[in-house]
């Protein structure tokens, strides 16, 4: 059953189409990973569904409901929430002040810490809940910015570029972290760079170029398809 259908997706500026004409399903519980060349329009697809960019046309419908348009907060109340690439925490707030008021959008003040304490404990941060969020590495705020959205309850997650930036014994627990979400219950949508995270992961894998869905299908399927080599992967690979 799909959660989410996009339908002839387009955003338009002025002299150039970022995202062109994308169909797009994600069943219910699925791991879709999406790659592509840097302004293949992968980060403003995400933009679109999330609600922080409109549209030029095209239909977007989450669990049966048109949410085509709708704002930011309105598209988080749905269950669809995304993390970005750059993280934005409150510097000067704590890291578990950030997840509590992440939480707030559906609980009271006393629940939403309650709440919080165990995201935290759920992306293993628990031991930075009271430090500044600003004194984070790299790889705790990677997972303080999937906390935060964890917070808001979702049924689907966007999530871009969720590993870049760390090193190879850093995203190893964090590939776990994302399987054992999927396990839970969580349906995601990935964006990423790096190939070893979306063959691990990826129950089916979308492949964007020029702001167009190249191919899509099964992942070790689709990376051998020269179009895709052409496009993103290289001969190397």
């Amino acid at each position: 059953m799909s959660l989410l259908e996009v339908e002839g997706l387009t955003k338009k500026y002025t002299g150039l189409t970022a995202v062109d004409t994308v169909d797009v399903t994600v069943d219910d519980r699925e791991f879709l990973g999406i790659i592509g060349p840097n302004g293949a329009g992968k980060t403003t697809l995400f933009s679109l569904l999330a609600g922080s960019q409109e549209p030029t046309s095209g239909r977007i419908v989450f669990d049966g409901t048109d949410i085509t348009g709708w704002s930011a907060q309105r598209v988080a109340r749905t269950g669809l929430v995304r993390t970005f690439q750059l993280m934005r925490p409150f510097e000067s707030m704590s890291v578990l002040e950030n997840v509590t008021i992440a939480s707030l959008g559906r609980r009271s003040r006393k629940d939403a810490r309650r709440h919080a304490l165990g995201v935290l404990e759920r992306v293993q941060l628990e031991q930075y809940a009271t430090a500044a969020s600003g004194s984070l590495p790299t790889a705790g705020l990677k997972r303080l910015e999937l906390a935060r959205a964890l917070a808001m309850e979702p049924r689907m997650i966007l999530l871009d570029e969720v590993l870049a930036g760390l090193v190879p014994a850093e995203r190893a627990p964090m590939i776990e972290l994302l399987r054992d979400l999927h396990g839970d219950g969580l349906t995601v949508m990935f964006v990423e760079h790096i190939m070893a995270a979306v063959m691990a992961l990826s129950e089916r894998l979308v492949v964007m170029h020029d702001g167009r869905v190249l191919t899509q299908g099964v992942p070790a399927e689709v990376i051998a398809e020269p179009q895709v080599i052409e496009a993103y992967l290289g001969e190397d690979y």
